[in-house]
């Protein structure tokens, strides 16, 4: 994912999420900055990145960075650099309508974590939304207990948001 391709993500985004979870360009850039090539989108169409020609249609993106063991940034938050990253923290995975259930979030979700393994990380965490727990439980995640830090932080992220973490040793 580059910058170039913020336009197309923050659509996909505003598509899929309500209002309250929808985060501004400074802060979905923020992530990207941190996240390098822990972040990725996918496209159908076109010559790909690689071919010549026009790059084909973004249907998916992945926002993903190195971050603190058990605190989530706060959602709409522009990170900073400079901590270390203890976990991979997948902050946003995002599939247009147009192709939901075509197995595109879990190639995505196994890459981004592939990625945070070739990193040095060996556990990844996130904030499940908009009734994707059960997605991310079929990926191998377990929702964690979290204390009242974390408990007022997921407040940010709605009423249904779950803490999911899982060990990055094995593949999916």
């Amino acid at each position: 994912m580059t910058r170039a391709d913020l336009p197309a993500a923050m659509a996909i985004q505003r598509a899929a999420y309500p209002a309250h979870l929808q985060e501004g360009e400074a802060a979905f850039a923020s992530k990207l900055e941190a996240g390098g090539a822990l972040c990725s989108v996918a496209e159908r169409g076109g010559a790909g990145r690689e071919g010549a020609g026009r790059e084909g249609e973004i249907f998916a993106y992945c926002l993903a960075h190195g971050w603190r063991a058990g605190s989530p940034p706060a959602l709409g938050a522009v990170l900073q650099q400079g901590d270390a990253a203890q976990v991979l923290f997948i902050h946003d995975l995002c599939i247009a309508a147009s192709a939901r259930g075509s197995g595109a979030g879990r190639r995505m979700a196994e890459h981004c974590c592939e990625a945070g393994r070739a990193a040095g990380l060996t556990r990844a965490e996130l904030v499940a939304v908009s009734g994707a727990a059960p997605f991310w439980r079929s990926m191998g995640f377990t929702e964690g207990v979290p204390d009242a830090a974390l408990r007022a932080k997921l407040a940010g992220y709605g009423a249904d948001a779950r803490w999911m973490w899982r060990e990055l040793g094995a593949k999916i």
